[in-house]
């Protein structure tokens, strides 16, 4: 099984290449209206949609209420220093700086350029 988490973004195309260079991944789609954002293996990690966009399915949510209220998008990454470096030269909001977990592992909290909140962490021990 795999999960392919899908968010809605302003602005695809901006918000691609943001988690491209933030997980050192890559576009598996492209397009301004859907994005797939795959890792350095071809594995789809995230799905990036433009809210006004429908197609068959209807609205996916409501732009005007708080983004990703309750969610957090959890990467953990084999080259976590590297991530955090990537996350300080594209200028994201730090909501929780680089700190040691009680899980045995290291995270740093941020928010995407939605909003939606992310954390890196180095790999599980």
């Amino acid at each position: 099984m795999q999960l392919a988490p899908l968010i809605c973004v302003r602005d695809v195309t901006a918000s691609s290449r943001w988690y491209q260079r933030l997980l050192g991944a890559h576009s598996g789609h492209g397009g301004d209206e859907y994005e797939r954002i795959n890792d350095p293996d071809g594995r789809l990690v995230l799905q990036l949609h433009r809210w006004e966009v429908e197609h068959h399915h209807g609205p996916l949510g409501d732009p005007a209420l708080p983004h990703g209220n309750g969610v957090l998008l959890w990467f953990e990454l084999p080259d976590f220093d590297a991530a955090v470096a990537r996350a300080q030269d594209l200028g994201a909001q730090v909501l929780r700086p680089r700190q040691f977990s009680e899980n045995g592992n290291w995270e740093c909290w941020l928010l995407d350029p939605d909003g939606y909140k992310v954390v890196l962490t180095s790999p599980l021990p």
